[in-house]
């Protein structure tokens, strides 16, 4: 059984390319559009991954995101948000409402249909096996992995699950350089050289949140991201 798709757009040109786009990709799409009928939608028959657009005439995209999320039965839904709204700030906001992912409009169709795909993936990917005792203590950081839990200076961080996978993605290779396109591939599951600063937008928002720590996340530039190899040396936050 392909997977459902809902895509939610008040643009009926912008939806009827969406959704043939999607189904030749194999996928099934229904669509609605206005927040008050995705919300209907969700509620008739679960998706597997919603599209929402930002601007809907009725209720905001990120209102319908906040309230998906509020829900338990509906929490867990990956969200892709569709805008024309590109600036940092809108992604910032967006994420942390829980999207799972962004993409800014005008947008290719084969974009779509990978980042789509790189989302889904990544939803219904099973936990890595491991220690279930497994931590990882970087100075003020403490990352335990069993227990999906981050702590800085024994204050619990809270963090969305793409920003825990990044962090412990960067956190398990200290000291060495990963690259953004690295980073896409193996913590978004996109393919390498796909233009986007979902990297650099999740990297400023993890900084922000581990305060005491956000240091230990250092930009190497022209190349990408590493966890500082001397924790000591880092400069005070």
């Amino acid at each position: 059984m392909s997977e459902r798709i809902l895509a939610v757009d008040d643009e009926p040109d912008l939806l009827e390319l969406v959704e043939y786009n999607l189904r030749d990709a194999g996928y099934t799409v229904t669509t609605a559009k206005d927040g008050a009928g995705a919300l209907a939608e969700v509620r008739r028959q679960r998706p597997d991954l919603i599209l929402l657009d930002l601007m809907l005439p009725d209720i905001s995209g990120n209102e319908v995101c906040k309230r998906l999320r509020r829900d338990p039965d509906t929490e867990s839904i990956p969200i892709v948000m569709l805008t024309a709204r590109g600036q940092e700030i809108d992604r910032v906001v967006g994420f942390e409402l829980g999207a799972d992912d962004y993409i800014v409009k005008p947008f290719s169709p084969r974009e779509l249909v990978l980042r789509v795909g790189a989302v889904l993936r990544r939803a219904q990917a099973p936990q890595a096996a491991g220690d279930p005792s497994q931590r990882l203590v970087l100075g003020k950081l403490t990352i335990d992995t069993a227990r999906h839990r981050v702590a800085v200076e024994e204050e619990d961080i809270p963090l969305t699950a793409l920003e825990f996978k990044l962090l412990l993605d960067l956190a398990s290779r200290r000291g060495r350089v990963q690259s953004r396109d690295s980073l896409l591939d193996r913590v978004w599951g996109y393919s390498p050289g796909i233009e986007t600063r979902t990297v650099d937008t999740h990297v400023k928002r993890l900084r922000e949140k581990l305060g005491a720590a956000s240091d230990y996340i250092e930009t190497v530039r022209g190349v990408g991201y590493r966890i500082r190899e001397d924790l000591t040396s880092a400069p005070s936050a």
